[in-house]
């Protein structure tokens, strides 16, 4: 895995918000890397603490410095039955805050919260804490903020970034949680439309798409109809189907690479 973020110099609160969503992107990536490779690679950005939460198939990262606490929760693996079957339990549960979530990514959450919640109160209190993942990891993240900002450890949270997100819960458990949370989308990542919104599911956080060819646009409803099935179109030339192929990590860190670098895609 090649890296784009440069190391961190400087506490990541002075990045500005391009390079702050390809760092976070990458640390979500990292998240998918057994603990010596993703330890490896975290220090390469400069973090020097690195710890691997892994319970009942419930897995994290906490990557650490001195000014900076970052919690990557890792996302959904094919070959791992306990994630497919969190994904698929979508039943919605009482929160533990307020409202209705997703029963298989609370559940996910139950397991690493104890030991989150323990490092957070030794941990987070001079350094401004973050949160990421993607997939199955940007719910479960979403679910953790959410526990941060109604605690006393860390009720002010700085930011969220997630990535290919999955709808996370019922309107007033979403409504009850304003903290800051950017949420990005890659044109068809089927991901994204699930569960279905028939079912009182809804987003959390503002979000951030990405077109067919992976630059940046805000749209409207009509033109990012046009857009995906233009993405769908395009993905079927080339043997792929785009509301799979979307959902990768690698491409949303491709894409924020050359948006943090003002660079974008010639549409052709």
């Amino acid at each position: 895995m090649d890296l784009h973020t440069h190391k961190l110099l400087t506490p990541i609160i002075t990045l500005n918000f391009k390079e702050r969503s390809l760092l976070f992107a990458e640390l979500a990536q990292i998240a998918y890397l057994e603990e010596e490779s993703a330890t490896k690679l975290a220090r390469q950005l400069g973090f020097t603490t690195v710890e691997y939460y892994n319970i009942d198939g419930a897995q994290a990262y906490r990557f650490m410095n001195k000014t900076d606490f970052v919690i990557a929760c890792r996302g959904t693996e094919p070959k791992e039955f306990n994630d497919i079957g969190a994904d698929a339990n979508a039943i919605p549960v009482i929160a533990e805050t307020v409202g209705r979530v997703h029963g298989g990514f609370k559940g996910e959450v139950d397991k690493l919260w104890p030991q989150i919640e323990e490092d957070l109160a030794r941990e987070s209190k001079d350094r401004d804490v973050w949160f990421c993942g993607h997939s199955l990891g940007a719910a479960m993240a979403t679910i953790v903020s959410s526990r941060c900002r109604g605690s006393e450890l860390c009720p002010n949270p700085r930011e969220l970034y997630t990535y290919g997100s999955p709808r996370v819960g019922w309107g007033n458990y979403i409504n009850h949680h304003p903290f800051t949370h950017h949420r990005w989308v890659n044109n068809n990542d089927v991901v994204t439309r699930v569960p279905f919104w028939i079912m009182g599911y809804k987003h959390h956080g503002e979000e951030h798409y990405l077109n067919t060819w992976g630059n940046v646009r805000t749209s409207t409803g009509w033109q990012r109809f046009k857009d995906r099935m233009r993405g769908m179109w395009r993905g079927l030339k080339q043997g792929k189907i785009d509301n799979f192929s979307d959902h990768s990590i690698g491409l949303y860190v491709e894409y924020l690479k050359n948006y943090r670098d003002n660079m974008e895609t010639p549409q052709i």
